[in-house]
């Protein structure tokens, strides 16, 4: 059996709300456990995949100044 992680994890998240949607990213932050990784990198693909050219460089300058 085959299981794709990527539409498991997007019907998961599917219809939540703002604030389940944060719920779920600050769980995930907050526990620090690696399994949760792949859950935030879709959320992530998700955003990124709908944001415009200025939404995208904002995201990287965030990141950058984050890595510092």
């Amino acid at each position: 059996m085959s299981l794709n992680l990527r539409n498991a994890i997007i019907s998961n998240v599917s219809g939540n709300s703002q604030q389940e949607l944060e719920a779920t990213i600050m769980d995930a932050i907050q526990s620090g456990e690696e399994k949760m990784l792949p859950g935030l990198g879709v959320l992530f693909e998700v955003i990124w995949k709908n944001s415009n050219e200025q939404d995208k460089n904002e995201m990287l300058t965030t990141l950058e100044k984050g890595l510092q």
